[in-house]
Formats: C-alpha cells, structure tokens, sequence
C-alpha cells in the first residue's frame, strides 16, 4: 500500500496562505455550517479534557506561575542561553546552524540534504517548518517530504495547512476523512470507523520510514545545561523520525531554549494538560548525540537549526517579549469564541487563534496582518488559560496601538502604522480637542441637540444591524441647570 506523495506535494505547494484575505476567509467559513459544527464539537471536548487534567484550580494556579518564571527567566538570559546551548550542542556532536529568516533556514535544509544526495525526508509535526513552508521549499528542489504525524498526513494529502498547532486535522471528521482516504490511498475501502483509519494511515506511512534519507522534526525544549532536544508526542512517528533515517534535522524557534533540565518536567506538565488533557504524552523524546559506536539505531547525523524570523523583533520589547514565552499549546484557541467559529483556515496564517494574532505580526509585519490584532472581543479567555500567563488581551491592544500609530524608522514592530489612516487620525484629533476644551465642548453640544434631526438614518456598515443614536433633546448641562433655577434641587436636599 503506498500513497501518491508526488500528487500530495504538488497540491500541498499550491495552497497558499495569507493573513490579507481574512475577512473574506471569515464570511466564508462562517457560512460552512459541517466546518462550525466540526470546531464546535472539538473544542468542547477539548476544553473539557482540559478542565478533568488538574486536580485543582490550586495545583493549576501554581503550577502556571511556576513555568510562566520558568520561562521569563530564560528570556531575561536568551542570549546567552543560546550560546551555551550551541557550545553544548557542538560538544555532544549536533551540529548548530543560525537563520535569521524563513528562507535562511529552508537553504540550510536543502544544502544539508543535498549533500547526502537525499530525495525523500520524512517529518515528524512541526510547526515551525510550517511557519517556513518547507515543504513547498523541498518540492521546487526535487526532494519529496512526507509528513508523518496522523494529522500533517491528511491535511498535505488534502493540500492543506493545518488548521490548529496541535490537532491539525481538527477541521475534518471521520466521514471526511474517509473519502480523502479513498481517494489518495490504493486499494482502501470506504470506511467511517476511527480504528481502521488510523491503522491505514500508520501502514502507509511505516513503509516510507525505511526508505528515507533524512528525518525532520521540531523541538519542544532545548536544553542549554545538556544540549539535549526535547520531543513530545503521542504516535511514536517522531521516534522514528529520529532514529531510522541516517542524517536528522531538528528546526525550533530561538525562544525554546530552557537553562536547566529541571525546567523541563513542570513545563511538560502543564503542556500535555493544557493541550490535549493527558497526564503526560505517550512519547518524549530527549536526543542528545547522533549515534555512537556500539549503538544499534539512531541518525548518524544530527543538526539543528535556530531560526530567528522576527523573534527578536519581539524580544526587544519588554512587553511584547512575553509572546515568547508561548509553549505551543493550544490552549487559547480552544477557549476562544472567535477560533472556534471560524476554524484555524480563516486566519491566513500559519499560526492561528489567539496566540497567532501577536505571533504573526512579528513574523509577517503588520501590513500583513492588520485585520487580526482587531479579530477579538477581548473577552480575557486566552489570558486566562494560558499556562504560561502570557496577557493575550493585553498585548492585542498594545499590537492595535502599533498599527495605527505614525510610521517611524524605528518602529517597535515591522508594519508600524500600516492601519493609519489619516480621516480616522483626523477626527480622533478633533475629538481630543473637543474633550479638553469646555468652550468647545459646550458649543457642539448646543448644535447637536438643536440640529438632531439633521442627523443621517444610516451611517455605513455600523448601522447594518444597529440604530444610529440621536441627541437628547437639551444636554444634561442645560437640564441641571433649569432644576437649579426653578431651585427643584434645593427642595430635594
């Protein structure tokens, strides 16, 4: 049994994502009525799940402060964090390669395969070869990669992205599945049972494990105290990721850095509860060297790229630095009411929900992002469930304040201003003038109550589905004023 991988890149390669299109991505999967009902169930039950994993709103409440210090400490010291995981590295024999963009770390990659004359990868989840759209990269190159998570399997055979960093077949449900499967995978029959389809899903892919040149994964934690790459996961593909192929490539963002070894088991915890709602993940994975002599599996070659793509951007800022902190959990577009109506697609990003909102615009600017800052009801779910306390909302407001401020050469955010426009800056500025002038302030409510009637039924989209209000009749100023002189006050006191 084998799946066309030819058929699955070159479709996956024409997908193309773009945070400019969400509005109209919006208005379209709000009218799918199977996509809504797919999110609606999932998230349910993952917020549920959720909710059973923690004996105690205590043990969860401390466990987050624990690992939000964790990882603010380890951004205080990140760049030397970095160095010392890089010396480390480079003792225990991975070698360490720098990007400081997407296109940076997917040269590196192919330049690494190329060199072994590779033409088939396979690759374990990860995100981050996502945010750099490696797979496209490798296809333009002569080099097929399959993925090899359950969920990355379906969405490159249907050519998609993912639509959740954790789950990213959420979007489908069985039925779905089955027919896709039907299509892409010879000699399978149509079946909607769960069980059947993953067993086809692992049978296809064990063959192409053998057969490969090179191994890709992410990382979870990398450990600057051992050089060690942490690897969490539930299917035991990352496992084979890393131990069968001859040569592994390891891509994680700079911000996944940890100091201490120590760091990683609370950070675990609270991931693999925040995530899914297990205790701990079926797999981790520690890898530490490439294979030594005497040893029976393992890659003979291990590197790891570190890539930048606007992470500094972030770090620069002190407030703007806790998006760092994220863990890659999922948590936050699980409890969000804008995600779970409108699924992951509609955002255009690689990062969906919440947490993409103020990761994309360090890594695409904000001229290309503009509408998502503004994709919020600023609710405070997100902040809420972060593991790590990361102020969502917060920081939403502080990316809004950015994307309207005046364009600067030292913007604090690649896009500074992109949303400015100079009507809207001009009646802002009128309006600060009419509220810090009482002589001003007094004449214009005088007009607008005289003139309420010359006020227009319709004002754009606002008033789609509202009234347009009108004024009073006389401003509270003149009302108090004619008690005070019939002295209806005085009666009163």
């Amino acid at each position: 049994m084998s799946v066309k991988a030819d058929t699955i890149a070159t479709d996956g390669s024409k997908h193309a994502l773009s945070a400019s299109r969400f509005r109209h991505n919006v208005v379209r999967d709000l009218a799918n009525p199977e996509l809504r009902n797919n999110f609606r169930m999932a998230m349910d039950h993952l917020v549920d799940k959720r909710r059973q994993a923690f004996s105690s709103e205590d043990e969860l409440e401390t466990l987050r402060r624990k690992c939000q210090l964790i990882k603010q400490r380890c951004l205080r010291k990140l760049p030397e964090l970095l160095e010392q995981l890089e010396s480390k590295l480079e003792q225990n024999g991975i070698r360490v390669h720098w990007a400081e963009t997407a296109a940076e770390a997917n040269d590196i990659i192919a330049a690494l395969i190329q060199g072994r004359n590779g033409k088939q990868v396979v690759k374990g989840k990860s995100m981050v070869s996502e945010e750099t759209a490696l797979n496209d990269h490798l296809l333009g190159k002569g080099i097929q990669c399959l993925e090899t998570d359950m969920g990355e399997f379906i969405v490159q055979m249907a050519g998609e992205h993912p639509s959740h960093i954790i789950m990213p077949a959420i979007h489908q449900n069985k039925r779905q599945v089955a027919e896709l499967f039907t299509k892409q995978v010879p000699g399978f029959d149509y079946s909607t049972d769960v069980d059947t389809l993953i067993q086809t899903g692992r049978e296809t892919l064990r063959t192409k494990f053998c057969h490969a040149d090179v191994g890709v994964t992410g990382v979870n934690f990398a450990v600057a105290e051992t050089g060690t790459l942490c690897l969490v996961e539930n299917e035991g593909n990352g496992r084979m990721v890393t131990t069968v192929p001859d040569m592994h490539i390891a891509i994680t963002g700079i911000e996944k850095v940890v100091e201490f070894l120590e760091d990683v088991p609370p950070l675990l915890s609270l991931l693999t509860r925040s995530a899914t709602g297990q205790i701990i993940s079926t797999y981790f994975n520690m890898i530490t060297h490439p294979r030594r002599r005497g040893e029976k599996d393992g890659p003979k070659e291990v590197h790891l790229v570190l890539l930048d793509n606007g992470r500094s951007q972030a770090f620069a800022d002190e407030e703007l630095r806790q998006t760092l902190q994220c863990i890659r959990c999922g948590a936050c577009m699980n409890h969000c009411p804008v995600y779970t109506r409108i699924g992951g697609h509609a955002y255009g990003t690689v990062y969906p929900g919440p947490i993409g909102k103020i990761i994309s615009p360090h890594m695409l600017g904000l001229d290309a992002t503009r509408d998502l800052p503004t994709a919020s009801s600023l609710c405070g779910a997100c902040g809420e469930v972060c593991p790590v306390k990361i102020p969502i909302p917060k920081i939403l407001l502080r990316l809004r304040k950015e994307s309207v401020k005046p364009k600067a050469e030292s913007a604090v955010v690649k896009g500074q201003g992109s949303s400015r426009k100079s009507l809207e800056a001009g009646i802002w500025s009128l309006w600060r003038r009419l509220n810090t002038s009482p002589a001003i302030y007094r004449a214009v409510l005088w007009l607008a109550s005289r003139g309420r009637w010359l006020m227009p039924k319709k004002a754009g989209a606002w008033t789609r589905y509202r009234t347009l209000p009108r004024p009073a009749p006389r401003p509270l100023r003149e009302l108090v004023k004619q008690r005070e002189k019939r002295g209806e006050w005085d009666e009163k006191r």
